[in-house]
This record gives C-alpha cells, structure tokens and sequence, in this order.
C-alpha cells in the first residue's frame, strides 16, 4: 500500500535545503522508538467512536509490521492513548468550547479511562515490553500533555517514527512538538490515517518541507532489516 507519493516540487525544495531527500536515512534502530497515536476504538469503532476515521482501520497490518520490526531491531514501542478527564474542561476550555455541547458529551464518552472507546484496537499488536502512554491533548510532545518525551529520553532514545490517527491532528501535532523539543522525527506516509486523502497529503507536505523525514514503510522496514542483518 503506498498512499502518498511527494510532489516533485516537494522533493526539490527538500533537497534544496538540506542536501538529501532523507536527513534521517541513518537512523539508529536501537535509538528509535515508534510512537503509535490514538489508534483506539474511540476514532476507529464505529459504535463506540466519537470521531471515527476509517482508514484508521485500514494501516493496522502496517502499524504492527512496524512494531514487529523495531522491537526486532532493539527499539521501543509506546502506544499512546487520547485520554479526557474533568481537568480538560478547564485547562482547555477554548477547544471545548469549539464543539456543541452533543460533541463535548460524546468525546468524554468516548475518551475517559475506563471506557470501551478509550481501549486500544484489539487488532493491534500490543506487547508486554511495550509501554502505554496517557496524553491530554492534541500532540503527545506538548510539555505537560504527556509524560512520553521523559519516557523517551530515560530510555536513551533520540529518533521517533510517527503513525497513527488523524494524521493532520494528533499525529502531525505531536511530530511538530517532537521535533521542537529535539527528537528526530519520522512520520510514516502508509502508517498514518486521516479523513481523507487531501487533508492526509497537506500534512505530510507541511511536515517534510519544514520539520523532518517522511517515509514508506518499505523503505523504513529496509532499513531495519539491513541493521539487524549487519549486526548477525
């Protein structure tokens, strides 16, 4: 499956202003960690969901073959949960403010510790060695939204690759946050989903020109493979 392909235009700027199409080809396996963004039955179950993104569902094969292959590699694997709580009406009031007051219910309903919406999707490959990750906002990264980058750095890993859902909200908005608090950042193009292909490509864009790699997983899962071959 390979859902993005860069513009050319894309490309050349790219090269333009660093030198490679792919500044993190040389990434650390041992190093790296993949980020897993809200892959929960709230944004893929469609009775239980509140903002539910189909193709969601459909990068989950990719998502666990990446898994797969960073645990094999020496990596890390965290899982990160959208999480609400009654501080979230408060401390970001202006989001919730943004919805009706059906939407406000629905999200904490679909959201909250303990609910059916806020579980992992039972397809994924969740491993013991894996760590689960609560975050109170949009982007993973934010200080303060989540004790992911702290987890992250006590492990001594400095590369992310990023998949999940939506990929123009939580995913690009932690990748962004990522790269600002000096991780190097991978957003997988086959690995994240949005609504639809238009707003799924406009962040990939936004993304690559300015704030670090995009990669397909093939080209990802090469590279893995090629380190762990190196070092039988």
């Amino acid at each position: 499956m390979k859902w993005f392909d860069v513009p050319d235009d894309v490309s050349a700027r790219v090269l333009a202003r660093r030198g490679t199409l792919h500044p993190f080809a040389d990434f650390d396996p041992a190093r790296t960690a993949l980020v897993v963004i809200d892959l929960q039955n709230g944004f893929m179950d469609d009775q239980v969901g509140h903002a539910v993104c189909p193709m969601a569902r459909d990068i989950v094969p990719t998502v666990n073959r990446l898994a797969s292959a960073v645990r094999g590699a020496g990596g890390g694997v965290f899982w990160v949960l959208n999480t609400h709580d009654e501080a979230c009406l408060t401390e970001w009031s202006v989001m919730h403010g943004m919805s009706t007051p059906e939407g406000r219910a629905k999200r904490a309903a679909a959201m909250s510790e303990g609910t059916e919406g806020h579980q992992l999707w039972p397809l994924l490959d969740v491993q013991p060695e894996d760590e689960q990750v609560k975050k109170y906002r949009f982007s993973a990264f934010l200080p303060g939204a989540s004790d992911l980058p702290n987890r992250l750095r006590a492990r001594g890993f400095d590369t992310v690759i990023i998949t999940g859902t939506v990929t123009n909200i939580c995913c690009e908005s932690s990748a962004r946050d990522a790269m600002m608090t000096n991780f190097k950042v991978i957003m997988v193009s086959d690995g994240n989903a949005a609504s639809n292909m238009r707003e799924h490509e406009a962040s990939l864009i936004a993304f690559y020109l300015t704030f670090g790699d995009v990669m397909d997983t093939e080209f990802i899962l090469t590279r893995l493979n090629d380190t762990v071959r190196q070092a039988a």
